[in-house]
């Protein structure tokens, strides 16, 4: 398969493609591109400068002599701020996730949806806001836990039903149990949502995804959960790369695939579940970003992990700003936004690498 950048001038590869450093400082130059703008765009204009300075400010206490009118100050600290930081950390997340199930899974085409994980999230969370339960202790976080719980309980089942199947546990086999237990939780929140009375337009919105008036609460809860995911995902990067080129082939190089494969699957969900938990489901991220990032710059876990998430973030947050400004005052749920962006863009690469194999 030809990657972008093999259509690229040489210099350009060289220097832009094929250098690790200038990869990492690309990525990460478009992550605090999208921070700001994001902060500073809104009702109310910011200068660049002056959200740079109000985040280091009051964020990470620098002593900057200027002074800001509190309600600018309140603006970027207690609204846009982590409203963008959630959007970029659930970004970050799905891309993540959807770089380790293409790789697991040896399937382009898989995402963080695949295994039926988003649907077990996405029913918990639905439960709570038709029945209305608020879990005494948990308050407002009731929701993201039991949707949280509800996702590792869909692994589990699927875990077992794929063992049932086949002992095990093919790729094929644990995808096609996925997308059974996705269909029929899809049809049992459809099932809520024809009994709903009020609770209608929450769900709806809900399932759409958002991440306005979220919090730094959920901000902390989702970066914890990503830093988790992460980490077990990294620390399994290499036997990503074993498992992308077949189980058989695989052991032979001395993976444990039985162990392996639970603990990319525990870590994956971890980080699905976060980001359902928080912003409900948003779609193509986490299919169209990692397979963007493996054709510039090639299928090693290693690099292609923390780079996905590094794109997620960036992508979703310039995602979210035109959610919230496009109609301005308002506002449509992010997933539409990704759905109406990535949809074409996925089309197109798919397109291409069809004609290119011909």
């Amino acid at each position: 398969m030809k990657g972008v950048g093999n259509l690229l001038p040489p210099f350009i590869q060289r220097f832009f493609i094929n250098n690790r450093v200038i990869q990492y400082i690309i990525v990460i130059a478009f992550c605090l591109f999208a921070l700001i703008l994001s902060v500073s765009k809104g009702s109310v204009e910011i200068p660049f400068k002056m959200v740079i300075q109000i985040i280091l400010a009051h964020g990470f206490y620098f002593p900057i002599n200027e002074q800001f009118e509190a309600s600018i100050v309140n603006i970027v600290m207690q609204i846009r701020l982590p409203r963008v930081l959630l959007a970029m950390i659930v970004g970050a997340s799905l891309a993540l996730a959807g770089a380790a199930f293409q790789g697991f899974l040896k399937n382009p085409l898989a995402d963080p949806y695949t295994l039926g994980v988003s649907s077990g999230g996405a029913v918990g969370a639905v439960f709570v806001l038709f029945l209305g339960i608020t879990i005494p202790g948990l308050g407002f976080f009731t929701l993201p836990i039991v949707s949280i719980l509800s996702a590792f309980i869909t692994l589990i089942l699927v875990i077992s039903f794929s063992r049932m199947v086949q002992r095990s546990m093919s790729s094929e086999t644990i995808i096609l149990a996925g997308i059974v237990f996705s269909s029929f939780l899809g049809a049992f929140i459809s099932l809520m949502i024809a009994l709903t009375g009020e609770e209608l337009r929450q769900i709806i919105g809900w399932l759409m995804g958002s991440v306005a008036m979220r919090g730094w609460n959920y901000v902390w809860m989702a970066l914890v959960l990503l830093v988790i995911g992460f980490l077990l995902l990294f620390f399994n990067r290499q036997e990503l790369n074993a498992l992308a080129f077949g189980e058989e082939t695989a052991r032979q190089l001395g993976v444990n695939v039985r162990v392996r494969k639970y603990v990319i699957l525990i870590g994956a969900t971890i980080i699905t579940g976060g980001a359902v938990a928080v912003a409900g489901t948003i779609g193509f991220v986490g299919l169209v970003v990692p397979h963007i990032t493996r054709l510039l710059w090639g299928a090693n876990h290693r690099h292609l992990l923390p780079l996905s998430m590094f794109v997620g973030a960036g992508f979703l947050a310039l995602t979210d700003l035109v959610a919230r400004t496009i109609i301005a005052p308002t506002e449509l749920p992010i997933g539409v936004i990704t759905a109406m962006i990535g949809a074409p863009i996925f089309a197109i690469i798919l397109i291409r690498q069809r004609r290119e194999q011909v």
